[in-house]
């Protein structure tokens, strides 16, 4: 939840910064028209979905759509985090466990079907998928920053209606079937 507080207040401020009007200045400034791309991927850098945020703010009217991957972005952040923290925590449990047991003491209820044999077993389990949703949680930010990286390479990009590629089939010599590709600029 602060999270997302955090995010929508750096899109409300980002949002801000853009908007003033600079009239104090003596001289009028041309306003810089190019896309940063490494400004998209500092930003997602710091803040997930915050890159993404900063393309569509850059894109046209037409073609505003980067907005949405934020959510995708938080629910992939936050699903590998609450599995690394669910597998972190019962690794350490089961640690605890048989370290008691290992001590004299009574087995917990929670894991008194198991026996040491077992524990050690579901122990070696939750550690390798704790490590595994770490990578996961690398790879879910790695992604998001990437994506940033991407969009911000695209929000110039213009393909406009004059360019056209057509596949279509083709009987050529001794009547065999193939395959034609044109592609025309108008």
């Amino acid at each position: 939840m602060r999270l997302l507080l955090l995010l929508a207040f750096s899109c409300w401020c980002f949002q801000k910064v853009q908007a003033q009007d600079d009239s104090a200045t003596v001289v009028p400034q041309a306003k810089d028209t190019t896309h940063s791309i490494k400004k998209a991927i500092l930003f997602s850098a710091v803040l997930p979905g915050s890159g993404q945020i900063y393309n569509h703010l850059a894109m046209p009217k037409g073609k505003k759509k980067a907005y949405w991957k934020v959510p995708l972005i938080y629910a992939g952040l936050g699903a590998t985090g609450y599995f690394l923290f669910r597998n972190n925590t019962l690794k350490n449990d089961l640690r605890t466990e048989y370290e008691s047991r290992q001590a004299g003491n009574v087995a917990s209820e929670q894991f008194e079907i198991y026996d040491d044999a077992g524990l050690l077993q579901l122990y070696s389990i939750h550690r390798q998928r704790r490590d595994l949703f770490i990578l996961a949680l690398g790879f879910v930010y790695l992604l998001n920053v990437a994506d940033a990286g991407v969009e911000a390479h695209f929000v110039s990009f213009d393909v406009s209606e004059n360019l056209s590629l057509s596949v279509e089939p083709v009987l050529m010599e001794n009547y065999r079937l193939g395959v034609g590709i044109r592609l025309n600029f108008r």
